[in-house]
Protein backbone atom coordinates (compact mmCIF):
# COMPACT_ATOMS: atom_id res chain seq x y z
CA UNK A 1 0.00 0.00 0.00
CA UNK A 2 0.94 3.83 -0.60
CA UNK A 3 0.47 5.60 2.91
CA UNK A 4 1.03 9.47 2.82
CA UNK A 5 2.13 11.03 5.86
CA UNK A 6 1.21 14.30 6.90
CA UNK A 7 3.65 16.62 8.19
CA UNK A 8 2.89 16.80 11.32
CA UNK A 9 3.81 13.08 11.48
CA UNK A 10 7.01 13.56 9.50
CA UNK A 11 8.14 16.35 11.55
CA UNK A 12 7.04 14.16 15.23
CA UNK A 13 9.77 12.05 13.81
CA UNK A 14 12.58 14.47 12.84
CA UNK A 15 12.20 17.02 15.13
CA UNK A 16 12.48 13.93 18.28
CA UNK A 17 15.93 14.91 20.51
CA UNK A 18 15.16 11.76 22.16
CA UNK A 19 14.04 8.34 21.05
CA UNK A 20 9.95 8.32 20.86
CA UNK A 21 8.74 5.14 21.13
CA UNK A 22 5.42 5.97 19.33
CA UNK A 23 6.92 7.20 16.13
CA UNK A 24 9.33 4.23 16.09
CA UNK A 25 6.47 1.78 16.55
CA UNK A 26 4.67 3.36 13.18
CA UNK A 27 7.44 3.45 11.18
CA UNK A 28 8.01 -0.22 12.57
CA UNK A 29 4.80 -1.66 11.27
CA UNK A 30 5.15 0.99 8.04
CA UNK A 31 8.33 -0.88 6.99
CA UNK A 32 7.10 -4.42 8.84
CA UNK A 33 4.16 -3.94 5.94
CA UNK A 34 6.15 -3.08 3.38
CA UNK A 35 3.79 0.12 3.18
CA UNK A 36 5.56 3.00 0.70
CA UNK A 37 6.14 6.48 2.86
CA UNK A 38 4.71 8.90 0.45
CA UNK A 39 5.00 12.39 0.96
CA UNK A 40 3.31 15.30 -0.68
CA UNK A 41 4.87 18.22 -2.26
CA UNK A 42 3.19 21.08 0.20
CA UNK A 43 4.78 19.23 2.97
CA UNK A 44 8.45 19.49 1.51
CA UNK A 45 7.26 22.97 1.39
CA UNK A 46 6.09 23.35 4.95
CA UNK A 47 9.27 21.73 6.30
CA UNK A 48 11.68 23.95 3.98
CA UNK A 49 9.90 26.59 6.30
CA UNK A 50 10.57 25.16 9.95
CA UNK A 51 12.23 27.29 12.19
CA UNK A 52 13.95 24.43 13.73
CA UNK A 53 17.50 24.10 11.38
CA UNK A 54 17.64 20.49 12.72
CA UNK A 55 14.17 19.40 11.61
CA UNK A 56 15.31 21.00 7.85
CA UNK A 57 18.86 19.08 8.26
CA UNK A 58 17.68 16.00 9.31
CA UNK A 59 14.86 15.34 7.20
CA UNK A 60 16.83 16.49 3.99
CA UNK A 61 19.83 14.00 4.67
CA UNK A 62 16.30 11.03 5.12
CA UNK A 63 14.49 12.02 2.13
CA UNK A 64 15.79 9.68 -0.16
CA UNK A 65 13.76 7.07 2.48
CA UNK A 66 10.59 8.41 1.09
CA UNK A 67 8.45 8.65 -2.10
CA UNK A 68 7.90 12.10 -2.67
CA UNK A 69 4.24 12.29 -5.27
CA UNK A 70 5.55 13.62 -8.56
CA UNK A 71 2.04 14.65 -9.56
CA UNK A 72 -0.36 16.23 -7.26
CA UNK A 73 -4.39 14.87 -8.31
CA UNK A 74 -6.98 17.43 -9.96
CA UNK A 75 -9.08 18.98 -7.61
CA UNK A 76 -12.21 17.20 -8.16
CA UNK A 77 -15.34 19.40 -7.41
CA UNK A 78 -16.10 17.12 -4.16
CA UNK A 79 -12.67 18.69 -2.88
CA UNK A 80 -13.14 22.16 -4.36
CA UNK A 81 -16.63 21.99 -2.07
CA UNK A 82 -14.53 21.02 1.27
CA UNK A 83 -11.99 23.17 0.34
CA UNK A 84 -14.58 26.32 -0.31
CA UNK A 85 -14.27 26.88 3.47
CA UNK A 86 -10.54 27.32 4.23
CA UNK A 87 -9.55 29.60 5.75
CA UNK A 88 -5.48 28.95 6.47
CA UNK A 89 -2.43 28.09 4.73
CA UNK A 90 -2.85 24.64 6.96
CA UNK A 91 -6.69 24.05 6.09
CA UNK A 92 -5.86 24.53 2.25
CA UNK A 93 -2.94 21.78 2.41
CA UNK A 94 -5.15 19.77 4.87
CA UNK A 95 -7.25 19.91 1.47
CA UNK A 96 -4.65 18.40 -0.90
CA UNK A 97 -3.67 15.95 1.07
CA UNK A 98 -6.94 14.63 1.51
CA UNK A 99 -7.57 15.14 -2.61
CA UNK A 100 -4.74 12.27 -2.83
CA UNK A 101 -6.51 10.03 -0.54
CA UNK A 102 -9.83 10.89 -2.56
CA UNK A 103 -8.30 10.34 -6.26
CA UNK A 104 -7.27 7.02 -4.79
CA UNK A 105 -3.18 7.90 -5.35
CA UNK A 106 -2.59 6.93 -2.13
CA UNK A 107 -4.86 3.94 -0.29
CA UNK A 108 -4.16 5.69 3.64
CA UNK A 109 -3.37 8.78 5.27
CA UNK A 110 -1.94 9.13 8.48
CA UNK A 111 -2.10 12.53 10.35
CA UNK A 112 -2.91 14.17 13.94
CA UNK A 113 -4.78 17.02 12.47
CA UNK A 114 -8.41 16.99 13.62
CA UNK A 115 -9.55 19.01 10.55
CA UNK A 116 -8.06 16.57 7.81
CA UNK A 117 -9.99 13.67 9.35
CA UNK A 118 -13.22 15.88 9.30
CA UNK A 119 -12.48 16.63 5.44
CA UNK A 120 -12.00 12.72 5.04
CA UNK A 121 -14.85 11.64 6.68
CA UNK A 122 -17.32 14.28 5.62
CA UNK A 123 -16.01 12.82 1.78
CA UNK A 124 -16.89 9.16 3.25
CA UNK A 125 -13.18 7.97 3.24
CA UNK A 126 -13.08 8.55 6.83
CA UNK A 127 -11.79 4.80 6.80
CA UNK A 128 -8.77 5.61 5.51
CA UNK A 129 -7.50 8.29 7.11
CA UNK A 130 -5.81 7.08 10.50
CA UNK A 131 -4.13 8.90 13.29
CA UNK A 132 -0.72 7.12 14.18
CA UNK A 133 -2.64 5.63 17.24
CA UNK A 134 -5.58 4.39 15.54
CA UNK A 135 -2.87 3.00 12.45
CA UNK A 136 -1.26 0.95 15.21
CA UNK A 137 -4.21 -0.82 16.61
CA UNK A 138 -5.09 -1.57 12.63
CA UNK A 139 -2.17 -2.91 12.31
CA UNK A 140 -1.75 -5.13 15.37
CA UNK A 141 -5.42 -6.32 15.10
CA UNK A 142 -4.48 -7.19 11.24
CA UNK A 143 -1.59 -8.71 12.24
CA UNK A 144 -1.71 -10.81 15.91
CA UNK A 145 1.45 -13.15 14.81
CA UNK A 146 3.55 -10.41 14.83
CA UNK A 147 2.65 -9.66 18.69
CA UNK A 148 5.61 -10.72 20.91
CA UNK A 149 5.02 -9.03 24.24
CA UNK A 150 2.07 -8.23 26.51
CA UNK A 151 0.70 -4.85 27.81
CA UNK A 152 -0.25 -6.02 31.82
CA UNK A 153 -3.16 -4.06 33.76
CA UNK A 154 -2.48 -0.82 35.00
CA UNK A 155 -0.51 -0.46 38.42
CA UNK A 156 -1.18 1.33 41.31
CA UNK A 157 2.56 1.91 42.90
CA UNK A 158 4.42 4.42 44.85
CA UNK A 159 6.51 6.68 42.77
CA UNK A 160 9.70 5.53 44.77
CA UNK A 161 8.99 2.77 42.86
CA UNK A 162 9.43 4.17 39.22
CA UNK A 163 12.61 4.84 37.82
CA UNK A 164 12.88 8.19 37.26
CA UNK A 165 15.51 7.87 35.19
CA UNK A 166 13.75 6.08 32.70
CA UNK A 167 13.47 7.80 29.07
CA UNK A 168 9.75 8.14 29.38
CA UNK A 169 10.22 11.00 31.51
CA UNK A 170 12.83 12.82 29.17
CA UNK A 171 9.99 14.59 27.76
CA UNK A 172 9.13 16.05 31.57
CA UNK A 173 12.80 16.91 31.76
CA UNK A 174 12.81 19.13 28.71
CA UNK A 175 9.38 20.66 30.22
CA UNK A 176 10.37 21.25 33.75
CA UNK A 177 14.56 21.83 33.91
CA UNK A 178 15.56 18.84 33.94
CA UNK A 179 16.90 18.15 37.60
CA UNK A 180 13.96 20.17 38.95
CA UNK A 181 11.53 17.33 37.65
CA UNK A 182 13.56 14.90 38.95
CA UNK A 183 13.96 16.23 42.22
CA UNK A 184 10.24 17.20 42.22
CA UNK A 185 9.61 13.42 41.57
CA UNK A 186 11.74 12.14 44.18
CA UNK A 187 10.20 14.39 46.79
CA UNK A 188 7.14 12.31 45.63
CA UNK A 189 8.39 8.76 46.58
CA UNK A 190 5.60 7.72 48.95
CA UNK A 191 2.90 9.30 47.04
CA UNK A 192 0.91 6.82 44.89
CA UNK A 193 0.91 6.77 40.71
CA UNK A 194 -0.67 5.06 37.82
CA UNK A 195 1.68 3.24 35.59
CA UNK A 196 1.44 0.88 32.57
CA UNK A 197 4.67 -1.16 31.73
CA UNK A 198 5.18 -2.83 28.27
CA UNK A 199 7.70 -5.34 29.23
CA UNK A 200 10.49 -3.66 31.04
CA UNK A 201 9.24 0.26 29.80
CA UNK A 202 7.12 2.50 31.00
CA UNK A 203 4.53 3.28 28.16
CA UNK A 204 1.54 5.42 30.97
CA UNK A 205 2.01 7.34 33.67
CA UNK A 206 -0.75 9.01 35.84
CA UNK A 207 -0.35 11.37 39.14
CA UNK A 208 -3.61 12.57 40.54
CA UNK A 209 -4.35 14.97 43.40
CA UNK A 210 -6.88 15.91 45.51
CA UNK A 211 -6.97 20.13 46.23
CA UNK A 212 -9.13 21.37 48.73
CA UNK A 213 -10.96 24.57 48.47
CA UNK A 214 -8.18 26.13 50.06
CA UNK A 215 -5.75 25.79 47.65
CA UNK A 216 -4.00 28.57 46.50
CA UNK A 217 -3.87 29.17 42.35
CA UNK A 218 -2.04 32.49 42.37
CA UNK A 219 -0.44 31.24 38.65
CA UNK A 220 -3.46 30.79 37.08
CA UNK A 221 -4.70 33.03 34.91
CA UNK A 222 -8.21 33.79 34.79
CA UNK A 223 -7.95 32.88 38.35
CA UNK A 224 -9.96 29.85 39.69
CA UNK A 225 -12.93 29.95 41.92
CA UNK A 226 -12.76 28.32 45.09
CA UNK A 227 -13.82 24.50 44.84
CA UNK A 228 -12.49 21.02 45.49
CA UNK A 229 -10.51 19.41 42.61
CA UNK A 230 -8.41 16.65 41.25
CA UNK A 231 -5.40 17.90 39.32
CA UNK A 232 -4.09 15.79 36.95
CA UNK A 233 -0.64 15.88 38.36
CA UNK A 234 1.57 14.40 35.36
CA UNK A 235 0.08 12.41 32.69
CA UNK A 236 2.01 10.90 29.92
CA UNK A 237 0.83 7.93 27.15
CA UNK A 238 2.87 7.12 24.22
CA UNK A 239 0.76 6.22 21.24
CA UNK A 240 1.01 2.15 20.66
CA UNK A 241 -2.45 1.49 19.80
CA UNK A 242 -3.61 0.23 22.94
CA UNK A 243 -6.16 3.39 23.73
CA UNK A 244 -4.03 3.67 26.96
CA UNK A 245 -5.30 7.16 26.72
CA UNK A 246 -8.83 6.37 27.47
CA UNK A 247 -7.45 3.60 30.26
CA UNK A 248 -6.11 6.33 32.16
CA UNK A 249 -9.03 8.88 31.53
CA UNK A 250 -11.41 6.35 32.98
CA UNK A 251 -9.08 5.87 35.81
CA UNK A 252 -9.26 10.11 36.56
CA UNK A 253 -12.89 9.92 36.57
CA UNK A 254 -13.82 7.16 38.79
CA UNK A 255 -11.80 8.97 41.33
CA UNK A 256 -13.04 12.36 40.81
CA UNK A 257 -16.16 10.48 41.33
CA UNK A 258 -15.15 8.72 44.53
CA UNK A 259 -13.06 12.07 45.70
CA UNK A 260 -16.83 14.31 45.22
CA UNK A 261 -15.09 16.95 43.29
CA UNK A 262 -16.33 19.71 41.50
CA UNK A 263 -13.59 19.61 38.60
CA UNK A 264 -10.91 18.16 36.99
CA UNK A 265 -8.16 20.58 35.88
CA UNK A 266 -4.32 19.75 34.26
CA UNK A 267 -1.64 21.87 32.75
CA UNK A 268 0.11 20.75 29.75
CA UNK A 269 2.89 22.63 27.10
CA UNK A 270 0.88 21.86 23.84
CA UNK A 271 4.21 21.15 22.08
CA UNK A 272 4.99 17.31 21.35
CA UNK A 273 2.62 15.43 19.36
CA UNK A 274 1.97 13.40 22.08
CA UNK A 275 0.79 16.38 24.63
CA UNK A 276 -1.93 17.49 21.27
CA UNK A 277 -3.09 14.04 20.94
CA UNK A 278 -3.39 14.03 25.03
CA UNK A 279 -5.85 17.44 24.34
CA UNK A 280 -7.97 16.03 21.57
CA UNK A 281 -8.29 12.90 23.93
CA UNK A 282 -9.08 15.47 26.89
CA UNK A 283 -11.30 17.66 24.73
CA UNK A 284 -13.36 14.87 23.29
CA UNK A 285 -14.46 14.34 27.36
CA UNK A 286 -15.55 17.60 27.87
CA UNK A 287 -12.34 19.35 28.86
CA UNK A 288 -12.45 23.07 27.68
CA UNK A 289 -9.21 25.40 27.51
CA UNK A 290 -9.98 27.72 30.90
CA UNK A 291 -6.72 29.88 31.19
CA UNK A 292 -3.34 29.95 31.22
CA UNK A 293 0.20 29.19 33.71
CA UNK A 294 2.91 31.16 33.25
CA UNK A 295 5.93 30.32 34.81
CA UNK A 296 10.18 30.00 34.60
CA UNK A 297 9.47 26.95 31.73
CA UNK A 298 6.96 29.16 29.71
CA UNK A 299 3.13 29.20 29.08
CA UNK A 300 1.25 26.18 29.89
CA UNK A 301 -2.35 25.73 28.95
CA UNK A 302 -4.82 25.28 31.54
CA UNK A 303 -7.39 22.74 30.70
CA UNK A 304 -11.00 22.28 33.00
CA UNK A 305 -13.75 19.54 33.02
CA UNK A 306 -16.94 19.87 35.53
CA UNK A 307 -17.83 17.19 37.29
CA UNK A 308 -20.72 17.94 39.29
CA UNK A 309 -23.37 15.42 38.66
CA UNK A 310 -24.75 16.33 35.32
CA UNK A 311 -26.13 14.86 31.90
CA UNK A 312 -25.76 15.92 28.21
CA UNK A 313 -28.34 13.71 25.80
CA UNK A 314 -27.09 15.26 22.96
CA UNK A 315 -22.72 14.10 23.64
CA UNK A 316 -23.20 11.82 27.01
CA UNK A 317 -19.02 11.91 26.66
CA UNK A 318 -19.47 15.62 28.16
CA UNK A 319 -21.23 14.83 30.98
CA UNK A 320 -19.19 11.02 31.40
CA UNK A 321 -19.68 9.23 33.38
CA UNK A 322 -23.04 10.24 34.59
CA UNK A 323 -26.35 8.68 34.08
CA UNK A 324 -29.70 9.98 34.14
CA UNK A 325 -33.03 8.81 35.91
CA UNK A 326 -34.69 10.41 32.66
CA UNK A 327 -33.08 7.91 30.10
CA UNK A 328 -34.61 4.78 29.00
CA UNK A 329 -33.09 1.89 30.63
CA UNK A 330 -32.31 -1.34 29.08
CA UNK A 331 -30.94 -4.90 29.86
CA UNK A 332 -28.78 -6.39 28.36
CA UNK A 333 -27.24 -9.98 27.90
CA UNK A 334 -23.28 -10.66 27.37
CA UNK A 335 -21.76 -14.31 27.77
CA UNK A 336 -19.25 -14.95 30.56
CA UNK A 337 -16.70 -15.78 27.93
CA UNK A 338 -16.83 -11.95 26.81
CA UNK A 339 -17.90 -10.40 29.70
CA UNK A 340 -14.32 -8.90 31.66
CA UNK A 341 -12.63 -8.89 28.50
CA UNK A 342 -14.94 -6.00 27.54
CA UNK A 343 -15.65 -4.85 31.12
CA UNK A 344 -12.48 -5.39 32.76
CA UNK A 345 -13.39 -2.90 35.74
CA UNK A 346 -16.07 -5.33 36.23
CA UNK A 347 -14.38 -8.70 37.17
CA UNK A 348 -15.77 -11.13 39.32
CA UNK A 349 -14.50 -12.63 42.74
CA UNK A 350 -14.20 -15.42 40.91
CA UNK A 351 -11.86 -14.44 37.93
CA UNK A 352 -8.35 -13.92 38.11
CA UNK A 353 -6.34 -10.62 36.84
CA UNK A 354 -4.10 -12.85 35.37
CA UNK A 355 -6.36 -14.01 32.57
CA UNK A 356 -6.81 -10.75 31.17
CA UNK A 357 -3.48 -9.18 30.75
CA UNK A 358 -2.99 -9.41 26.83
CA UNK A 359 -2.77 -6.38 24.81
CA UNK A 360 -6.19 -5.38 23.47
CA UNK A 361 -7.42 -2.32 22.28
CA UNK A 362 -11.10 -2.76 23.73
CA UNK A 363 -10.37 -3.86 26.88
CA UNK A 364 -8.46 -0.01 27.77
CA UNK A 365 -11.37 1.86 25.64
CA UNK A 366 -14.42 4.29 27.01
CA UNK A 367 -15.74 4.03 23.77
CA UNK A 368 -17.07 0.46 23.25
CA UNK A 369 -19.44 -1.07 20.88
CA UNK A 370 -21.52 -4.72 21.66
CA UNK A 371 -22.68 -6.48 18.51
CA UNK A 372 -26.35 -7.54 18.57
CA UNK A 373 -29.23 -9.17 16.72
CA UNK A 374 -31.54 -8.67 19.20
CA UNK A 375 -35.64 -8.08 18.06
CA UNK A 376 -35.80 -4.13 19.73
CA UNK A 377 -33.27 -2.24 17.63
CA UNK A 378 -34.61 1.55 18.67
CA UNK A 379 -32.14 2.34 20.68
CA UNK A 380 -30.78 5.77 20.53
CA UNK A 381 -27.92 8.25 22.16
CA UNK A 382 -28.35 8.86 25.84
CA UNK A 383 -30.04 5.54 26.76
CA UNK A 384 -28.94 3.36 29.74
CA UNK A 385 -27.72 -0.20 29.33
CA UNK A 386 -27.46 -2.37 32.14
CA UNK A 387 -25.01 -5.54 31.39
CA UNK A 388 -26.17 -8.79 32.29
CA UNK A 389 -23.77 -11.22 32.70
CA UNK A 390 -25.30 -14.84 31.96
CA UNK A 391 -25.03 -17.40 34.49
CA UNK A 392 -28.42 -18.91 35.38
CA UNK A 393 -30.55 -18.32 39.00
CA UNK A 394 -27.49 -17.61 41.06
CA UNK A 395 -24.66 -16.86 38.52
CA UNK A 396 -26.49 -14.27 36.41
CA UNK A 397 -25.07 -10.93 37.90
CA UNK A 398 -26.03 -7.18 36.78
CA UNK A 399 -22.34 -6.36 36.31
CA UNK A 400 -22.33 -2.78 35.10
CA UNK A 401 -23.71 0.67 33.94
CA UNK A 402 -23.02 1.69 29.96
CA UNK A 403 -24.27 5.18 28.00
CA UNK A 404 -25.13 4.69 24.42
CA UNK A 405 -23.16 6.91 22.55
CA UNK A 406 -24.43 5.59 18.57
CA UNK A 407 -26.10 3.06 17.04
CA UNK A 408 -25.18 1.91 13.39
CA UNK A 409 -27.84 0.06 11.59
CA UNK A 410 -26.56 1.20 8.06
CA UNK A 411 -23.70 -1.02 7.67
CA UNK A 412 -23.11 -1.02 4.36
CA UNK A 413 -21.02 -4.50 3.77
CA UNK A 414 -18.83 -6.87 6.11
CA UNK A 415 -15.78 -5.00 5.60
CA UNK A 416 -17.51 -1.97 7.07
CA UNK A 417 -19.03 -3.64 9.95
CA UNK A 418 -15.41 -5.49 10.81
CA UNK A 419 -13.94 -1.26 10.20
CA UNK A 420 -16.30 -0.36 12.59
CA UNK A 421 -16.11 -3.09 15.31
CA UNK A 422 -12.42 -3.67 15.49
CA UNK A 423 -11.11 -1.39 17.90
CA UNK A 424 -14.03 -1.84 20.29
CA UNK A 425 -15.17 -5.15 20.63
CA UNK A 426 -13.79 -8.08 21.88
CA UNK A 427 -14.05 -9.64 18.57
CA UNK A 428 -11.09 -11.01 15.89
CA UNK A 429 -11.60 -9.99 12.49
CA UNK A 430 -12.50 -13.71 11.70
CA UNK A 431 -14.91 -13.71 14.59
CA UNK A 432 -16.93 -10.90 13.23
CA UNK A 433 -16.57 -12.02 9.52
CA UNK A 434 -18.78 -15.07 11.36
CA UNK A 435 -20.96 -12.91 12.79
CA UNK A 436 -21.77 -10.77 9.59
CA UNK A 437 -22.44 -13.72 7.51
CA UNK A 438 -24.13 -16.50 10.23
CA UNK A 439 -27.78 -14.99 8.77
CA UNK A 440 -27.37 -13.32 6.02
CA UNK A 441 -31.43 -12.14 5.73
CA UNK A 442 -30.58 -11.20 9.72
CA UNK A 443 -27.42 -8.75 9.50
CA UNK A 444 -26.17 -8.05 13.43
CA UNK A 445 -26.05 -4.21 14.44
CA UNK A 446 -23.80 -1.68 16.74
CA UNK A 447 -24.57 -0.40 19.89
CA UNK A 448 -21.41 2.41 20.66
CA UNK A 449 -21.68 2.68 24.38
CA UNK A 450 -19.46 4.59 27.13
CA UNK A 451 -18.20 2.34 29.44
CA UNK A 452 -19.30 4.09 32.81
CA UNK A 453 -20.00 2.66 35.90
CA UNK A 454 -19.01 -1.20 37.70
CA UNK A 455 -21.70 -2.06 40.25
CA UNK A 456 -19.89 -2.59 43.81
CA UNK A 457 -22.18 -5.08 43.89
CA UNK A 458 -23.55 -7.40 41.74
CA UNK A 459 -27.54 -8.28 42.33
CA UNK A 460 -28.06 -11.95 40.86
CA UNK A 461 -31.29 -13.25 39.28
CA UNK A 462 -32.31 -14.59 42.53
CA UNK A 463 -32.62 -11.14 43.64
CA UNK A 464 -33.47 -9.52 40.18
CA UNK A 465 -36.61 -11.79 40.13
CA UNK A 466 -37.37 -11.10 44.29
CA UNK A 467 -37.21 -7.83 43.20
CA UNK A 468 -39.84 -7.90 40.30
CA UNK A 469 -37.01 -6.92 37.72
CA UNK A 470 -37.33 -9.95 36.09
CA UNK A 471 -40.43 -12.19 35.85
CA UNK A 472 -38.78 -15.95 36.35
CA UNK A 473 -35.68 -17.77 35.17
CA UNK A 474 -36.99 -18.49 31.59
CA UNK A 475 -37.60 -14.37 31.08
CA UNK A 476 -33.72 -13.54 31.26
CA UNK A 477 -33.33 -10.94 28.63
CA UNK A 478 -31.85 -12.27 25.41
CA UNK A 479 -31.47 -8.80 23.47
CA UNK A 480 -32.15 -5.36 24.53
CA UNK A 481 -34.83 -5.10 26.93
CA UNK A 482 -36.41 -1.88 28.24
CA UNK A 483 -37.12 -1.92 31.82
CA UNK A 484 -39.00 1.25 33.96
CA UNK A 485 -37.39 3.74 35.98
CA UNK A 486 -38.64 1.65 39.01
CA UNK A 487 -36.77 -1.24 37.91
CA UNK A 488 -33.47 0.77 36.47
CA UNK A 489 -33.84 2.77 40.44
CA UNK A 490 -33.96 -0.56 42.46
CA UNK A 491 -30.75 -1.97 40.46
CA UNK A 492 -28.69 0.86 41.57
CA UNK A 493 -30.20 0.30 45.23
CA UNK A 494 -29.67 -3.53 45.21
CA UNK A 495 -25.96 -2.92 43.55
CA UNK A 496 -25.34 -0.43 46.03
CA UNK A 497 -23.89 2.09 43.92
CA UNK A 498 -22.52 5.84 44.69
CA UNK A 499 -25.93 7.40 43.77
CA UNK A 500 -24.29 10.64 42.55
CA UNK A 501 -23.85 8.56 39.58
CA UNK A 502 -27.40 8.91 38.12
CA UNK A 503 -28.55 12.61 37.41
CA UNK A 504 -32.49 13.27 38.19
Amino acid sequence: MRVLLDTNVLIHREAATVVRRDIGRLFFWLDKLRHGKCIHPVSLEEIGKHNDPRVRSTFEAKLQSYHVLKTIAPLSAEIQQIGASDKTENDRNDTLLVSELFANRVDLLISEDRGLHNKAAALGIGDRAFTIDAFLEKSLAENPALIDYKVPTVQKVVFGNVDVHSEFFDSFREDYGGGAFNKWFNKKADEPAYVCYEGPDIVAFLYLKVEGAEEPYGDIEPGFRSKRRLKIGTFKVELNGYRLGERFLKIVFDNALMQRVDEVYVTIFPRSIEQQRLIKILEDFGFIAFGKKVNSYGTEVVYVRNTTPSFNADDPKLSFPFISKLSRAFIVPIYPEYHTSLLPDSILRTESPDDFIDPEPHRNAIRKVYVSRSIYRGLQKGDTIIFYRTGGFYKGVVTTLGIVDGVYRQIRDEAHFISLCRKRSVFTDQELSAHWNYRPGDRPFIVGFLYAYSLPKRPNMKELIENGIIRNVDSAPRGFEQITAAQFTKIVELSKADTRIVVD
